[in-house]
């Protein structure tokens, strides 16, 4: 029978990989720079209890110390340096002291890391990666090569971050919900972070205006609920959506709540995190590129330009129409004398209300006004007009949502 040892290169090595609990135990490092530093950096993040030995400190181990966080000995190394330790991290710089605290290491029976030669030592650091709950270590088994080890957990890092490699837990937990800002449409515009919390996501409640594209890119046995509002059209009222996210979360599972644009604009996510707070979920936002801005950039607007536009508001269409179908009692004299941009979400059906309300203000019919429509997706479209003429151009080239406009002097920026 063959011996499965013989081809483990960690067991060559004589290594067992381990990730070490230290939180509340006492961990030595010899030395005070910048080296020195790093690893008490790692060590007060992991609660260890940190003893410093050193005749100089760098910095930051000057200030831990000041804030309580640490224990700084101003002093050479000697060998009582070690009692209670559970680990010791040789980083002096100085070969005769590194050897010095290795020993004693040794004879105390208390695992070493030698900054200096890691081959050296009984112990070595890792290039680590923490990603919510996951924790990996990346190190070299045989000769020592920290760069190659940081370059393969930098690999790891960007496949977790891209939700390339599975995060999702596969035993249960605590539930929870996290509110994800999906961008614009094009999926390249969801955040890092976004796609990470997809990548471990047990269910999804996505909006119509979502990146779809992500949809395909998750795991197996992943529930995707649809709820999605079009205009005139609301199958699964928010009170509902409040349910879902809640219930799903109190069975612990954890739940992303996809939405297009920013949740936080327009986007009723305020709602949504008040509704799991009130029934004790845990919950998070990530925010994303919102539609506001995106939208317009993507037609070659800026919402603001310098001697053109210093400020930005932000309307929604369903704001600016009274039930009656006549404008809304919105301050529409502020909207037609700023000097600056507006910015009108969802408003493409109200747009000749928005138009009677600026004109009956006073605004200048002739008022540059760029509608953007699926921005960022190859469907994208731009039509363009002066405020009295909008209307009619967008009725007659059958503009429909979702479109974002954009009115005032940097609509003029506008690129087909």
């Amino acid at each position: 029978m063959s011996d499965h040892r013989s081809s483990d290169h960690c067991a060559d090595a004589g290594l067992l990989p381990l990730h070490l609990a230290v939180r509340g135990r006492r961990v030595v490092v010899v030395g005070g720079g910048p080296v020195a530093a790093r690893k008490v950096a790692g060590c007060l993040d992991a609660g260890a209890d940190v003893l410093v030995v050193a005749p100089f400190a760098c910095e930051s181990i000057v200030a831990d110390e000041a804030a309580g966080l640490l224990t700084w000995r101003c002093a050479e190394y000697t060998t009582g340096d070690l009692d209670g330790a559970w680990l010791v991290f040789a980083a002096t710089g100085e070969r005769a002291t590194d050897d010095a605290v290795a020993a004693d290491a040794e004879a105390a029976r208390v695992f070493c890391v030698r900054a200096d030669d890691a081959a050296l030592g009984s112990a070595r650091s890792a290039a680590v990666i923490r990603r919510d709950d996951v924790l990996v270590s990346v190190g070299s088994a045989d000769a020592a090569d920290p760069r190659r080890a940081v370059a393969v957990r930098d690999a790891i890092t960007h496949g977790l971050d891209t939700g390339a490699l599975p995060v999702r837990r596969q035993r249960g937990g605590p539930g929870r919900v996290v509110l994800v800002g999906g961008g614009p449409g094009d999926g390249d515009l969801l955040t890092l972070r976004g796609r990470r919390e997809l990548a471990a996501a047990d269910v999804v409640v996505i909006d119509r205006l979502a990146p779809r594209s992500v949809i395909d890119e998750l795991g197996p046995g992943v529930l995707v609920l649809e709820v999605g509002k079009a205009p005139g059209r609301h199958p699964v009222p928010q009170p509902e959506i409040n349910r879902l996210l809640v219930e799903h979360a109190q069975a612990g599972r954890r739940v992303v709540r996809l939405k297009g644009g920013d949740p936080f604009l327009f986007g009723r996510g305020g709602e949504e995190v008040a509704a799991c707070r009130e029934a004790g979920v845990e919950v998070s936002v990530i925010p994303g590129v919102t539609s506001a801005f995106a939208v317009p950039a993507a037609a070659g607007i800026p919402v603001t330009h310098r001697g053109q536009s210093r400020q930005v508001t932000v309307i929604t269409g369903h704001d600016a129409v009274s039930p009656g179908g006549l404008p809304a009692d919105l301050d529409w004299a502020a909207l037609a004398r700023g000097r600056g941009t507006l910015v009108v979400l969802m408003g493409v059906a109200a747009l000749p209300t928005i138009r009677a309300g600026l004109l009956g203000a006073g605004m200048d019919p002739a008022t540059p006004v760029a509608i953007v429509e699926n921005g960022w997706t190859p469907a994208q479209r731009v039509t363009t007009g002066a405020l009295d003429e909008i209307a009619d151009r967008a009725r007659e080239r059958g503009v429909e949502s979702p479109a974002v406009i954009v009115i005032g002097d940097v609509a003029g920026h506008a690129r087909p």
